[in-house]
């Protein structure tokens, strides 16, 4: 980050450090293998090469997400409700894109519900926040 301003994100995501706290949150969460078959359990068993190869799919623009996996889970009364699951380097792959993103979002105090949830409009977050006029634009929620 030079001066405020964010030039490649990618860089960033792809970085071995990135994956493997991405890896880390994916892990210690769990959750169930999706399409592919692969559970974390089985990805632990070769992570090393299997964080190095999406490192270089991500790198080189060839990484393309599988199809989410979908379940009905009971949802009470008898009912279900569809739940998606990802696979297990799809969410790797996710975590670090969050990792790398909420940071910036959050510096910039970019909230899409603050309106609604703390009331008043976004004129009123832009007067609040930046002190601008409804005559200019407001930009505060733009990463520049």
């Amino acid at each position: 980050m030079e001066g405020g301003k964010w030039y490649s994100l990618m860089d960033k995501v792809c970085a071995p450090n990135t994956l493997a706290l991405a890896w880390a949150r994916v892990r210690a969460n769990q959750g169930a293998a999706g399409v592919d078959g692969q559970s974390v359990g089985r990805f632990e068993a070769k992570a090393g090469a299997y964080l190095a190869e999406l490192a270089e799919e991500l790198r080189e623009g060839a990484y393309r997400p599988q199809a989410v996996k979908r379940v009905e889970i009971p949802k009470g009364a008898g009912q279900t409700r569809p739940l998606g699951i990802p696979t297990v380097k799809d969410r790797i792959a996710q975590a670090a894109v969050k990792l790398e993103i909420e940071p910036i979002f959050e510096f910039h105090n970019w909230r899409p519900a603050t309106g609604s949830v703390r009331g008043g409009g976004a004129r009123t977050r832009c007067g609040k926040w930046t002190g601008c006029s409804r005559r200019v634009t407001p930009r505060w929620w733009m990463p520049t």
